[in-house]
């Protein structure tokens, strides 16, 4: 029986891993803070600590600070102490194992030519910490012969963030969006973990990782608001109002650096710009995505009671 360590099992994409391989059959180590949804937990500090990975086989490595935190802050130190710091404690530990370490499309360049990236797409101007150092742990990765998996906008159930953070700003029946709609990847939970759990034969290197096919984002989000019952609609704030909002929220913030911005100039990027990934090289080694925003409108609106006929939106 394989023996799979998940760090991060208590997390978003972590429990998600670490269940889908107990469910294939696999031993499960749990490596974090928290005890995860099954396996054996393996107590671990990311940001202090080399973990004890005894008995592994396999390292999938899913423990990650997430945010999008103020630059110069202490939780921009504490992001690095984890993203960074912690992926070289985890190298260490790991000793000739397979990892694969799941990144984020977040380490891609800003800016034009984001219509169909592929893994040679340069990695640099970061425009938030968690980019940089999101980056900056993958390198690391990357040079001791990982497997790097570089998802974008994971969704699913249980997710902590993308999609409480949009249903957080619907404002009197309308959700204010920057720019006019434009074409994006999303990867779901499920397809992510197909590949944690199938890549560690994979050739080292960099993979991405998203649905069959990019979205147009606004009736993505059409989507996301019908499944939970939201009735509202998208409008369009122009982007240099955009722009100018994200960097007045960002300075305001700055006044209070233990809490994020409502807006800031990543958020603005991310949303208003095509961002495409070309997952041919993942399908290459024979992994597929199985899964798509419309299934997960589906199991959300049959959970909630039918709550995707509420309304029109």
């Amino acid at each position: 029986m394989t023996t799979v360590a998940v760090t991060g099992a208590s997390g978003f994409c972590g429990s998600h891993v670490a269940a889908a391989a107990a469910a294939r059959g696999a031993e499960v180590l749990c490596v974090g803070r928290r005890p995860g949804p099954v396996g054996r937990h393996v107590p671990w500090d990311a940001a202090r600590e080399v973990p004890d990975l005894s008995g592994a086989d396999v390292v999938v490595h899913c423990a990650a600070a997430v945010g999008d935190p103020v630059p110069g802050s202490r939780a921009e130190a504490a992001m690095r102490a984890v993203n960074v710091d912690g992926t070289a404690r985890l190298l260490e530990a790991a000793a000739g194992r397979p990892v694969v370490w799941v990144s984020s499309a977040s380490v891609y360049a800003p800016g034009r030519g984001r219509s169909r990236i592929t893994e040679d797409h340069p990695v640099r101007g970061h425009l938030n910490a968690y980019g940089r150092t999101k980056a900056a742990g993958e390198a690391l990765a990357l040079a001791a012969g990982a497997v790097v998996l570089r998802p974008r906008a994971v969704y699913g159930a249980g997710d902590p963030h993308l999609v409480p953070r949009l249903l957080s700003r619907v404002r009197r029946g309308l959700l204010l969006l920057p720019g006019p709609s434009v074409r994006l990847s999303l990867t779901a939970v499920e397809n992510l973990a197909d590949a944690c759990l199938g890549a560690a034969d994979w050739p080292p290197g960099a993979y991405n990782i998203a649905d069959p096919a990019p979205y147009d984002r606004d009736e993505a989000i059409r989507t996301v608001l019908r499944a939970h019952g939201v009735r509202a609609r998208v409008g369009h704030l122009p982007l240099p109002a955009a722009r100018a909002a994200a960097s007045a929220a960002q300075a305001l913030a700055r006044l209070r650096p233990q809490t994020e911005p409502a807006l800031t100039p990543y958020a603005v990027q991310q949303l208003a710009h095509p961002v495409v990934l070309d997952v041919a090289k993942a399908e290459a080694q024979g992994w597929s995505a199985r899964r798509t925003l419309l299934d997960y409108a589906h199991a959300t609106a049959t959970a909630a009671g039918g709550a995707s006929g509420a309304g029109t939106v």
